[in-house]
């Protein structure tokens, strides 16, 4: 069977993410295992550059082919076994290819693909099954993600405010090398020596490598490598955006699900309202799994999208004086504990002037799911308004930012946004993650000066929010697009060593190409000493 296929028009949909960037390529493949991934690396030439994919729901570009070969993991969908920890914890191994609302469904109705498993695999899975259900909580707003390609970028999500990104929930990888070499990695094995990092390959080879010197921002951050003192190396990978080698198999760490979750809607006739009452809800309640955003202009769009289109005309009418929503979900061990949390919302809504008659509470299945459409169908509407407008300038597009900063710096980067936007001219509407101070501020261009200046505003806030101790991408990943703002966040310097640390693990700079740096850097890098040497024999 022919493995590598030459590019073809029928593969043109390989081309392009979410992100609406194109690339090229001159050849394809479809691995279903890791032994194929090994095969297609040593066939291909090599100096050909590899992009690898999987779902292709990135916002960054990290999946667009930079020419060369690409590899869509996409058929490596196996669940590979389940193992129960001593505490009575479950740690189910997947293939990159799972796509996280399969892997939710499954576990939902107790229905894991588990052929070809062990014996200790099955009797994991009949404690599993006899347990309270069990999820995974990473929740990026894209389900059709694939596990491989959210652990690349260290997707997030909504509940992030409680549970994290991706990385503290993936407890050990397999990777497969540039090289066709293999590691296997799991949580707690191997750590680096302050900055120095030392890892074995199973065919035998010892890689010693500096780890780079900065330091990571107090702020959700999903830019470049994450890199702290005799850090894990599990932890390398996660969020590499692909280049430093190919998750072939992922070790994630499942959780008991809430037995009550409820969510409510708090809505704003002013901004500032709803950001003094995030400020302070966060302390207040310890249950409160996720804090959702949208402001006055996002709610506008929902209100005109819902009159014009049948699509949504089944949404909750907002009544035009709420100019801000603040969303709030409650995970309890029980309604008591939920009515509980409820009343202290209700207090602290009078606190800054808003009222618990403005609110929504969702307590039943239907509810819960009338309120997911609500928050889902207001970036659809915003996509909606702009492909009306590309009918016209077709080169523009939605532009979305991605940057965090630290709890005390919530009302000052909310400022920054307002009074610049202001100052420019620019439309836009905001909404996302604002319990970790981490709002999608979208730029909506009506034409190509718009697009111009919306991406000059961008840089401006980059340096804004790294002087404010931020991140320039808090979920999506750097890839190819944000590249110029990685090197605004850490410097040339730090960059650079990022640089070299690609190097040591694909010492031609090979793997997802374009990704985090630009060729000449990355060419720079790859010519110094890659820092790997064989291990005695």
């Amino acid at each position: 069977m022919q493995m590598i296929r030459p590019w073809a028009s029928e593969y043109d949909e390989y081309r392009r993410d979410e992100s609406r960037s194109t690339g090229e390529a001159e050849s394809i493949s479809f691995p279903t295992c890791e032994d194929e991934l090994r095969s297609i690396l040593s066939e291909l030439d090599p100096a050909t550059p590899i992009t690898v994919q999987g779902a292709r729901t990135g916002l960054a570009g990290g999946a667009v082919p930079h020419g060369g070969h690409v590899v869509s993991l996409v058929r490596m969908n196996a669940y590979k076994g389940l193992r129960r920890a001593a505490d009575g914890a479950f740690f189910l191994r997947v293939e990159p290819g799972v796509v996280l609302s399969e892997l939710r469904r499954h576990l939902h109705a107790k229905s894991l693909p588990a052929h070809g498993w062990d014996d200790a695999s099955r009797a994991a899975l009949e404690a599993l099954y006899a347990s309270p259900e069990q999820f995974f909580p990473t929740d990026p707003t894209e389900t059709s993600a694939c596990l491989g390609g959210m652990a690349a970028c260290n997707a997030s999500g909504a509940r992030s405010y409680r549970y994290g990104p991706m990385r503290p929930h993936v407890s050990g990888l397999r990777v497969v090398l540039v090289s066709g070499e293999t590691l296997a990695l799991r949580r707690g094995d191997v750590c680096a020596q302050g900055r120095a990092l030392e890892l074995v390959t199973e065919q035998g080879t010892t890689m010693r490598m500096e780890l780079p010197t900065y330091d990571m921002p107090r702020a959700k951050n999903a830019s470049g490598y994450f890199i702290a003192d005799d850090m894990d190396a599990v932890d390398l990978f996660i969020g590499s955006d692909g280049t430093l080698g190919i998750i072939t198999e992922l070790e994630l760490a499942l959780m008991p699900a809430p037995q009550v979750t409820w969510g409510v809607n708090c809505f704003f006739e002013d901004e500032g309202q709803a950001l003094d009452f995030v400020v302070r809800v966060r302390p207040a309640l310890d249950c409160a799994s996720a804090f959702e955003y949208f402001d006055g202009a996002a709610l506008d769009i929902l209100r005109t999208t819902r009159e014009d289109g049948a699509a949504f005309a089944s949404l909750p009418e907002v009544p035009d004086a709420y100019r801000a929503c603040v969303f709030v979900e409650l995970e309890c061990n029980g309604e008591t504990q939920a009515m509980e949390a409820l009343c202290e919302l209700g207090s602290l809504l009078e606190e800054v002037g808003g009222s618990e008659r403005d609110t929504w509470v969702a307590r039943t299945d239907v509810d819960r799911e009338r309120q997911r459409l609500f928050r889902h169908a207001v970036p659809e509407c915003v996509n909606i308004l702009i492909d009306r407008r590309r009918r016209v300038t077709p080169s523009i597009t939605k532009l979305g930012s991605d940057m965090s900063v630290p709890d005390e710096r919530l009302h000052d980067v909310v400022d920054l946004y307002r009074r610049t936007l202001a100052e420019a001219g620019l439309e836009s509407a905001a909404w996302g993650h604002i319990g970790n101070n981490h709002l999608h501020v979208n730029i909506l261009p009506r034409d190509e000066a718009d697009f111009a200046a919306g991406k000059d505003l961008f840089r401006a806030w980059a340096c804004e929010v790294t002087a404010m101790g931020g991140a320039v991408s808090a979920e999506h990943g750097v890839g190819k697009i944000k590249r110029d703002f990685l090197l605004t966040m850490y410097g040339e310097a730090h960059v650079d060593e990022m640089a070299r640390l690609k190097a040591a693990f694909d010492p031609t700079g090979r793997l997802n190409r374009g990704n985090l740096f630009d060729e000449a850097r990355l060419d720079a890098a790859v010519g110094e000493p890659d820092g790997i040497e064989e291990a005695a024999r």
